[in-house]
């Protein structure tokens, strides 16, 4: 193992860690994960979605999984606060003719009661209350989420002692607020499932994209715990960590 120059690499790799939209073709056959989840998101939305609905995409990047649904463009709104994901939005969607509109608070959201049909949400914020508001009766709420365990294991590989990022992001806590907000459960579940990475660059890339998850990662600062990982690698051909998701399909 040369630590030198494994360590110009992964600085390299540090260097590149940015991301337009939800793009990760970067490492893309270096690492693995959601490749066995239990259920389909897109399959679960397109099995409730009709052609005239009103539709919400909240946090939706750079509109990619929108734009892959084929709904009609003006029944079709979209949210965003992360600000390159913004712009492109503006420039993406906004010609199509699909309301785009910036978000950054989803505890204000930027629309009138009783707007939608339908909600989906992957992987982004939500205010419970907020999303009982701006549906229409009977209207669905379809999210999978991140949950409050996901990669903890290398969190803890590479930031030992880490806090969780989002306490209480649980199908149990979450399936509760729907309910108790008047929601009815449709379809819930959780699941966790392996994530592998098959060089270690493509993690210190991972690191520093998912800062939320890893705060204050840099190669300078983990270089022990890297070489850790290189050596993990080396003996067991991946790094290896699991992921927390839940998914919920709530009416209200």
């Amino acid at each position: 193992m040369d630590t030198k120059k494994l360590k110009e690499l992964w600085k390299q790799e540090e260097q590149k860690a940015h991301i337009c939209g939800w793009d990760f073709s970067h490492i893309h056959g270096r690492y693995e994960e959601e490749n066995d989840l239990p259920w389909s998101y897109a399959a679960i939305i397109r099995s409730y979605l009709k052609e005239n609905f009103r539709l919400l995409d909240i946090d939706t990047g750079g509109g990619e999984f929108l734009l892959s649904l084929r709904h009609p463009y003006n029944r079709t709104s979209a949210t965003e606060g992360y600000a390159p994901n913004v712009k492109l939005c503006r420039e993406k969607l906004l010609p199509l003719g699909i309301d785009f509109r910036e978000m950054t608070d989803c505890s204000q959201m930027p629309f009138e009661n009783g707007t939608f049909d339908m909600i989906i949400n992957r992987h982004g914020d939500y205010c419970v209350s907020e999303l009982w508001r701006v549906l229409k009766k009977g209207g669905l709420f379809i999210t999978e989420q991140v949950g409050e365990d996901n990669d903890r294991e290398l969190i803890e590989l590479l930031l030992p002692g880490t806090p969780k990022a989002f306490h209480g992001l649980n199908l149990r806590k979450q399936q509760s607020l729907f309910t108790e907000t008047g929601f009815e459960i449709l379809k819930a579940e959780e699941c966790f499932r392996p994530i592998r990475f098959y060089d270690t660059g493509a993690l210190v890339w991972f690191a520093r994209i998912i800062e939320w998850e890893f705060p204050g990662f840099s190669v300078d600062r983990c270089f022990e715990q890297l070489v850790k990982a290189q050596k993990i690698l080396e003996e067991k051909g991946a790094v290896e960590g699991t992921i927390h998701r839940y998914l919920i399909v709530a009416r209200k």
